[in-house]
């Protein structure tokens, strides 16, 4: 029997796992049943809270997509995990840093209940996002349902390709985001966002993310598109942007800077499940 916590940061919904005090090794196989919204508890990600691995760290954090495979990060989970934390009284801390498969985050709780996560340092270099490009470019092109399609790409702990749309509320989302996610030019596949700019200061945005389709919001996505704004000379260092499931504070001050998002968790309800 496995202790579970439903949670969500704007609607991107999570199982939250303390694999701490309890024995956890799930394979694809339950991952997926876990995930699964008609048979299992539903989720976008699975959520695990581990011991660190370094020693400057308070805790590892490990996600799973709902397909059963494992990423390196996630902005809206990391909110989450860090609500799951205080909440279960693993740490006192007002700022925890954690282990991740793709480095580490700073997660900060401020006054009003919302939680920075300091969400390093972007990778633009192609070898980094990963992207098959010879050389770096604001803007890269990729043949999809026969039409030339151009978009900016970065890493943010995971590979993030976004593209400037009229209307979120028109683009075809489902129709090219599983196309570009599975592009041969992203060996190991990548989110894909659209983009509506409404001012510098202010986006829409809807995330077709790798392994789970369309979310309600993605974290690492948002800190994308605005990274990717900022260097097409699009958008400003401040900006909010709209999900469907709510908004997000996105601030980056450039090259070589981290990226810092703000925003809520919430938790929905406690469980446990048999496997």
């Amino acid at each position: 029997m496995i202790n579970f916590t439903k949670m969500h940061g704007l609607g991107n919904d999570f199982v939250v796992i303390d694999a701490i005090h309890q024995n956890i090794s799930l394979s694809p196989e339950q991952i997926r049943f876990i995930a699964h919204r008609h048979f299992g508890i539903g989720c976008d990600q699975i959520l695990l809270v581990e011991p660190p691995v370094s020693d400057t760290a308070d805790f590892k954090y490990r996600i799973f997509n709902a397909d059963g495979s494992e990423v390196s990060q996630c902005g809206n989970g990391a909110r989450c995990f860090a609500k799951f934390v205080r909440d279960k009284r693993l740490t006192e801390k007002d700022k925890i840093l954690v282990d991740t498969n793709g480095g580490q985050l700073l997660l900060s709780f401020d006054q009003d209940d919302m939680i920075t996560v300091n969400m390093g340092i972007p990778k633009h270099n192609p070898a980094e996002i990963p992207l098959l490009a010879s050389v770096e470019s604001r803007f890269y092109t990729a043949i999809v349902n026969n039409t030339e399609k151009a978009f900016g790409a970065v890493s943010m702990g995971n590979p993030h390709a976004v593209l400037q749309v009229h209307d979120v509320k028109t683009a075809p989302v489902h129709e090219i985001g599983p196309l570009l996610e599975n592009h041969p030019d992203f060996p190991e596949r990548a989110n894909i966002g659209f983009m509506q700019i409404i001012d510098k200061n202010h986006i829409k945005l809807r995330v077709y993310e790798r392994g789970s389709g369309e979310t309600m919001a993605c974290g690492s996505g948002a800190c994308a598109a605005v990274v990717i704004g900022i260097e097409q000379h699009l958008l400003d260092h401040h900006v909010t942007v709209e999900l469907p499931g709510g908004k997000l504070k996105i601030e980056w001050d450039g090259r070589g800077q981290p990226v810092l998002m703000t925003g809520p968790a919430s938790i929905v309800f406690e469980g446990n499940i048999e496997l």
